[in-house]
């Protein structure tokens, strides 16, 4: 709790001394000194933090009402060699994953003077070390975010820490240490979606995994492969197609799957836009949904609960990853964001919808 200074407040009731600071753009100090407390208590009072008595508050606001102050944001921005900026830094093919990450960001940040900047980039870029620096020092971000795939990329991380500039790294996995890393458990929770699958009858289960180098798509496949091993299921040649979590390499992936003698009877799509794809490619083979073919996505974006029948899906909270990552990033500049621990690992979940039943011929 903040103590209260011994120092007396200089009486309001002077209008000759208000009206003089008001006329001059009053500072922080200028609030400071009349209040009676330090600047550090002011800046609590204008970041709306918990830790500070109501009495000590009301006498601030006060003060500040009476003077007109407002905060500068780029004299501190001046002060500090940081700006009221953050950045999120991606190289993702998934608008709506996203989508639903700056949700997350945007809701962590909406009280306070931080705004969100971001960078799309290229992974596959031999110039790409070069575009984050020219970035970041154009901008000098408080700090940024990164977003699977680049931010598996530790040479980046680093390069992020040698410019002092504070990041969080996001994943389907742990990536870093607590203050840097959160992640989801996305093994685990494709071994959950199959172990559902197999539950109820299903031994031809074809998998449309995502692309190479991303450590999402390796996750979600060994968790695949594990729950099929636990039930001593085999896995036939022919039935794992890789596609890139777009609409159409589902598509083209699940029809592999279906030229597949016997067929499938059961798919499970590494992301929801593939697993709409592969609902597409049944439909074109006059295969209904769930009774010939059953189907399962990952990520619970909009797409899952708006085609026919709905998908069943794993929820992957991206959007909470999001906001935890922002809270982590302004934990030590934002007051009310202080003593509260932010998970570092977001548990994925099961979403039950109609796109998954037994196998015909149980």
């Amino acid at each position: 709790m903040e103590l209260v200074s011994t120092e007396r407040p200089v009486r309001l009731a002077d209008a000759r001394t208000s009206a003089a600071l008001a006329a001059a753009n009053p500072t922080i100090s200028d609030v400071a000194r009349l209040a009676g407390v330090s600047k550090k208590t002011v800046s609590r009072v204008i970041n709306d933090s918990p830790q500070l008595r109501i009495e000590t508050r009301k006498r601030i606001e006060l003060v500040i009402a009476e003077l007109g102050y407002v905060p500068n944001l780029q004299a501190r921005s001046l002060a500090t060699g940081r700006n009221s900026l953050i950045g999120l830094i991606h190289d993702n093919p998934n608008s709506q994953m996203i989508l639903g990450v700056q949700q997350g960001i945007l809701e962590a940040i909406r009280e306070t003077d931080f705004a969100l900047v971001i960078r799309p980039v290229d992974r596959g870029s031999p110039g790409m070390m070069d575009d984050v620096r020219r970035f970041l020092d154009r901008q000098r971000l408080y700090g940024v975010m990164l977003l699977p795939p680049i931010s598996e990329n530790d040479e980046l991380a680093q390069h992020c820490a040698e410019l002092g500039c504070r990041y969080v790294r996001m994943g389907s996995a742990p990536l870093d240490d607590d203050a840097h890393s959160v992640s989801s458990n996305d093994a685990e929770a494709v071994a959950e979606a199959t172990r559902h699958l197999i539950g109820l009858g299903h031994r031809r289960i074809g998998l449309i995994a995502g692309p190479h180098g991303f450590r999402s798509a390796a996750e979600r496949r060994v968790g695949f492969l594990a729950a099929l091993a636990e039930a001593g299921v085999t896995l036939p040649p022919g039935m794992t197609v890789r596609g890139d979590y777009r609409f159409d390499s589902g598509i083209a992936a699940a029809s592999r799957l279906l030229d597949q003698m016997p067929p499938p009877t059961a798919i499970l799509a590494c992301n929801d836009e593939m697993a709409a794809g592969a609902l597409h490619a049944a439909r074109q083979r006059n295969l209904t949904v769930p009774r010939d073919l059953s189907i399962v996505g990952f990520d619970d974006t909009s797409t899952a609960a708006h085609v026919w029948p709905p998908l069943t899906t794993v929820r992957w909270p991206i959007q909470a990853m999001g906001r935890s990552a922002a809270r982590k990033l302004l934990a030590g500049s934002e007051p009310r964001m202080d003593g509260v621990t932010q998970p570092s690992v977001l548990p994925s979940e099961l979403v039950m919808r109609a796109s998954v039943g037994p196998p015909a011929m149980s």
